[in-house]
């Protein structure tokens, strides 16, 4: 059961207005930008990837003007590590991004959003309402239906959006998307994924005992949409990864990063059936170790039932699948040496041979290198290239092109992943009518697929 907001220091107090304002909708006349204006950005969540992500947003040229964290030891930092609002000290500070977007709503351009899943939804909503750019982590939400309600959103609002899966920006995705859909292995019929994660605790069977909420944190405003329950450490700061209410588990987590190049790559949209094996899955948590098996439809890069697999924990492909492909290098003294293949991120196999590549670099190992090689040289590059995803984000805030991980791409892809998670925690294969966004054999999917929200976080 919900509970009211309990009372936190003066500057988390609830701002009624706030909530109230998350319904509605401000449009901000088309601007001409200067050659030399910087986009006004305010960074929603700052400690951990928000530090990087505010940091990477400022070296790309964009002006922090406000600061939001429910977490004054995550904002400060330490004496070693000064935290944003000391690097920042002009930028004001808040600990509600509601209150942070009515009050500077005139002087903010755009929002980073890099909170736990369970608020990417809420913070992106309001800040796009309000006529707000948005660059929202990976995973772009935390359940299916919220990924789609942002993707129909950005389109709404026309604003400018990305979601965090920085290599996305990279040459080495790039590239490989080029020469896949340029044919270099064929038609492509089977897609393999895997990670080591989590790295954090997953496979919980209840939930952790209540603890006394930090002194420097606002534990109702950290819960935000999330039905109340009591702080525990084993929640925040980090371990927020393995809680179905809020994180995604280890899929959702590295899925967006390890499973972009092939799905980008073949122009996938939405499985029509997703399959899952779990050892630890529980109502509570996400599990120790899982495998994931879609099914694709067919296009011109893809045939139709492609399989995509993916794999995490202590789980790996089976090592027959790497046959035919040389997984040595050589080193210094001209001697071979192994390859750990765990140091890639995805095996493609089409009608034309292998490939395994690494979305960091275009050193792609393969059945055939020579034709990879000669593929290289042939296909052109076609799409866009930028210095990092930061930098390509900012120039679509100002009227440029836009990012190619904006929420299009990104909302889809993230609906896509996260089925993975609703086949782990019913444990039984979904057929899915992506249209529909309906498990068509799983009514009791409804309740997973679209979540409820807590009285004044509502969309």
């Amino acid at each position: 059961m919900s509970k009211p907001a309990k009372k936190g220091m003066s500057r988390r107090k609830f701002v009624a207005s706030a909530a109230a304002s998350t319904f509605a909708f401000t449009y901000i006349p088309s601007r001409v930008w200067g050659a030399n204006e910087r986009v006004a950005v305010a960074g929603i969540g700052i400690g951990g990837k928000g530090y990087s992500d505010v940091m990477d947003v400022s070296n790309a040229g964009g002006q922090i003007v406000a600061l939001c964290d429910v977490d004054d030891k995550q904002a400060k930092g330490s004496e070693k590590r000064p935290g944003l609002v000391k690097k920042f000290p002009d930028a004001p500070y808040f600990h509600d991004f509601r209150e942070m977007l009515d009050k500077l709503g005139d002087k903010i351009d755009a929002v980073t959003v890099s909170t736990p899943d369970h608020t990417h939804t809420v913070a992106s909503a309001m800040a796009m309402k309000k006529g707000k750019h948005v660059y929202c982590q990976k995973p772009l939400t935390r359940t299916i239906w919220e990924a789609r309600y942002l993707t129909d959103l950005a389109k709404e609002t026309g604003v400018a959006t990305q979601m965090g899966n920085q290599a996305h920006a990279g040459e080495g995705v790039r590239r490989a998307v080029e020469l896949v859909r340029a044919g270099v292995i064929g038609k492509v019929k089977e897609v393999h994924t895997w990670t080591n994660r989590p790295i954090w605790p997953q496979g919980m069977t209840e939930l952790p005992k209540g603890a006394p909420v930090p002194e420097t944190l606002a534990w109702d405003l950290w819960l935000g949409p999330a039905d109340y329950t009591d702080y525990s450490p084993e929640y925040c700061p980090f371990k927020w990864r393995g809680w179905w209410a809020y994180g995604t588990g280890a899929l959702g987590d590295m899925g967006c990063h390890i499973m972009d190049t092939p799905y980008w790559a073949l122009d996938l949209k939405q499985p029509t059936k997703v399959s899952a094996t779990s050892q630890g899955n529980t109502d509570v948590s996400g599990p120790k170790e899982a495998t994931v098996t879609y099914t694709f439809p067919g296009n011109d890069y893809a045939h139709d039932g492609l399989t995509f697999a993916w794999y995490d924990g202590n789980r790996n492909p089976d090592m027959a699948i790497f046959e035919g492909l040389d997984l040595t290098s050589k080193d210094k003294e001209g001697k071979s040496q192994p390859i750990k293949y765990t140091k890639f991120d995805y095996l493609l196999i089409g009608d034309e041979g292998k490939l395994i590549g690494n979305r960091g670099n275009t050193n792609f190992i393969a059945t055939d290198p020579k034709r990879v090689a000669e593929y290289k040289e042939k296909t052109p590059k076609t799409l866009p290239r930028c210095k990092n995803e930061d930098a390509e984000w900012l120039e679509a805030c100002k009227g440029g092109p836009a990012a190619q991980s904006n929420f299009a791409q990104a909302g889809p892809f993230t609906e896509a992943v996260l089925l993975g998670n609703l086949a782990i925690r019913l444990n039984k294969t979904i057929e899915w009518d992506g249209a529909a966004m309906k498990a068509t054999n799983a009514p009791e999917a409804a309740a997973l697929i679209k979540p409820t929200y807590r009285s004044g976080w509502e969309l």
